[in-house]
């Protein structure tokens, strides 16, 4: 398996692969709109604000992650928030995700990052270092339906402190 950095020339295979990944496991109008969020980051977020990273064998694409700058006004942290996540449906459970989200972050930590922040089940993406937080050290980018889900870590030396409770710029 290999790990691979941006979309260029992938956009499609990626788009796909988001789409029929959260068609098998939400439904389909979850697989849509999963689809297209994606496909409008692609298009329209700047390359400064997303960094997206693959796995392949071969030529296969069983993997991909996203993510994108969050920004709080009264803090000159560099923030990123991991999502979305996908990994093939069939190869689901051999610990490409964990590897995929390691390889992000370590790129992430090469480039100075500060913090990475995920919403998500807090014993899976523990496992790559994301801890639970609250809104008072971080507001979410949209109401969180699963406050513990919350996660975050320090990608640099900068500690997770409170953002100033501001909502992020997004």
């Amino acid at each position: 398996m290999n790990f691979t950095s941006g979309y260029t020339g992938c956009e499609h295979d990626i788009y796909e692969l988001f789409l029929k990944t959260f068609t098998a496991s939400e439904g389909t109008d979850e697989g849509q709109t999963i689809g297209s969020f994606v496909n409008e980051m692609m298009e329209k977020t700047s390359s400064d604000d997303l960094f997206v990273y693959s796995a392949y064998e071969g030529n296969a694409l069983l993997g991909c992650i996203f993510f994108s700058r969050l920004e709080y006004a009264q803090d000159s942290r560099t923030v990123y928030i991991l999502s979305p996540v996908a990994v093939k449906s069939n190869q689901q459970s051999k610990g490409i995700g964990q590897k995929l989200i390691s390889f992000g972050l370590n790129e992430l930590r090469g480039k100075g990052v500060d913090i990475a922040m995920t919403c998500g089940d807090p014993n899976y993406y523990s496992k790559t270092g994301f801890q639970q937080i609250t809104e008072d050290i971080a507001k979410a980018p949209q109401k969180l339906s699963y406050p513990e889900g919350w996660l975050a870590q320090a990608l640099t030396e900068r500690d997770i402190k409170a953002t100033g409770g501001s909502v992020p710029l997004c």
